[in-house]
């Protein structure tokens, strides 16, 4: 059985100029034993696991959108260091991408927070291609190898700005290599609507490179929730703004349910 070499790589390919993102693992890795060394009895570690049913998979990268309806898997777990993957499906099953973050905090101050990050991941698309001299529909997965920057400033409780820079290297020498995503962004994580609901809107602009081109885009999500409930509704858009990148649509939106679970626990 002879299947196109594009399927399966073994080469791993790095820019010697992006060596800061690895650095990012290579650092995470190393403050998650130096964590686990300082460890003392009762430190408080969350669990937390969000399930999101949506009718259209959508992703800031525009040829990382799914387009159909999803399933999306995220976990949560760890306390200063945390480790969150994050798995997504469309809806008939078929892997949509999965994504390893490990997450750092670096200042958890009242006013001011920053974290950091580093993940591999895997992007699956549905191909074409002849096996045994038959055409076959199969599943080609391509890697990436990303790291991330959040700083955060509280306005007060519920109100915060910020910005939020992401880096994506490309394995495959086939797919788009260099990746960058910077947002401005604001955040308001509980306006009241009554006693028992609340809203959250996460407004934001970015601008995105991707190899030799770029492009200016407006994204918010917007979610209703109910205290002490697992479920909540919520609706993203995404609008490009001026770009040079292309994409099926420049103007995308979806509709979610979201259940979630959170519990933090006491290590002895």
């Amino acid at each position: 059985m002879k299947i196109n070499e594009n399927l399966f790589r073994n080469e791993l390919i790095i820019n010697p100029v992006k060596k800061i993102f690895l650095l990012l693992i290579l650092a995470s890795f190393s403050i998650f034993v130096s964590a686990q060394k300082s460890d003392t009895i009762k430190k408080v570690n969350n669990f937390g696991t969000v399930v999101t049913l949506t009718s259209k998979g959508i992703s800031t990268i525009p040829n990382l959108t799914l387009g159909k309806p999803a399933v999306i898997f995220d976990l949560t777990m760890g306390r200063k260091l945390t480790f969150e993957p994050q798995f997504r499906f469309a809806l008939e099953g078929k892997p949509w991408s999965f994504l390893f973050w490990f997450r750092y905090k670096l200042v958890t101050a009242e006013k001011f927070r920053m974290t950091i990050g580093a993940h591999p991941a895997y992007s699956f698309k549905s191909i074409t291609d002849t096996v045994n001299g038959l055409p076959r529909d199969l599943i080609r997965a391509d890697r990436y190898l990303a790291g991330d920057l959040a700083p955060t400033y509280f306005l007060s409780r519920s109100i915060g700005i910020g910005m939020y820079y992401l880096y994506i290297r490309g394995i495959e020498k086939d797919i788009t290599r260099n990746t960058h995503y910077i947002s401005f962004r604001t955040i308001f994580s509980n306006i009241r609507i009554s006693d028992q609901f609340y809203f959250r809107f996460s407004p934001q602009v970015y601008y995105l490179n991707m190899d030799d081109r770029q492009g200016w885009y407006y994204n918010s999500t917007l979610v209703l929730a109910r205290r002490n409930f697992p479920l909540s509704v919520a609706t993203l858009i995404n609008k490009s703004i001026e770009t040079e990148i292309p994409a099926e649509d420049d103007f995308l939106w979806n509709i979610s349910l979201i259940y979630s679970f959170n519990r933090n626990y006491v290590k002895q």
